[in-house]
């Protein structure tokens, strides 16, 4: 019975893949099977020398540079961000983070790394969002890599407009002196992976890294689960 309530439902009321907008067949979950092979994949990680690096070029030193999935606007990507950030999609965030992690612990350049710290939101923001997409992402990550995820290092002290709009000095001004770094002894001499959900100007995870690279014998990584098309 519970099993043709179910069906009936679905008749009704289909769940839709979050990328295409159609159908999820039975056994799919939030992306049907042909947004995942069609997924735009960088490989930035498979080539230590990728576009990424430039973003931080002689503005804070960083060891590897990474994002997983190529986004345009009104492309499937886009959607898949907008689902996770603001529809409460969090667990899209999970699952790509656990697909990328298994896919850099592969690397041998990614095997130094010793913890994962997410991107943090404001209080402020976490509240009315009720989660933070870029720390669900790095749950993923850290399950994928087998690697510890630290969320009390890395703080956001001050709130924050939105970035969208803004050039890269304009999203510089707005998050430099937004970021914090507590419990540093956890991070002393260690290699610290730092995810967002996007990386574009590379503003505010700048603003991050500026604090992190402070602390004792600290090295930084970045990763993010999109940056734009090329």
């Amino acid at each position: 019975m519970k099993i043709i309530i179910k069906s009936l439902f679905s008749l009704f009321y289909p769940r839709l893949c979050v990328g295409c907008g159609n159908a999820l067949l039975q056994g799919e979950q939030r992306l049907c099977v042909y947004c995942q092979l069609h997924m735009p994949e960088t490989n930035f990680h498979l080539k230590h020398e990728n576009p990424l690096l430039e973003v931080f070029a002689g503005r804070v030193p960083v060891r590897e540079v990474a994002a997983l999935l190529y986004y345009n606007k009104g492309s499937m990507v886009q959607r898949v961000l907008h689902h996770l950030k603001y529809k409460g999609e969090k667990e899209l965030g999970y699952d790509l983070g656990l697909y990328y992690g298994k896919l850099l612990k592969t690397e041998p350049r990614f095997s130094s790394i010793d913890c994962i710290l997410p991107i943090p939101l404001h209080p402020k923001k976490m509240r009315k969002r009720g989660y933070n997409q870029s720390e669900w992402i790095a749950m993923g990550l850290s399950e994928g890599l087998g690697i510890p995820l630290l969320t009390d290092v890395l703080i956001r002290e001050q709130f924050t407009e939105t970035q969208t709009k803004k050039g890269r000095f304009s999203r510089w001004e707005n998050v430099k002196e937004v970021f914090a770094v507590k419990n540093t002894q956890k991070i002393v001499g260690r290699h610290v992976l730092v995810c967002d959900d996007v990386l574009t100007t590379g503003a505010t995870m700048e603003a991050a890294l500026q604090h992190l690279v402070q602390v004792e014998g600290v090295t930084v990584s970045v990763v993010a689960l999109a940056t734009a098309g090329h």
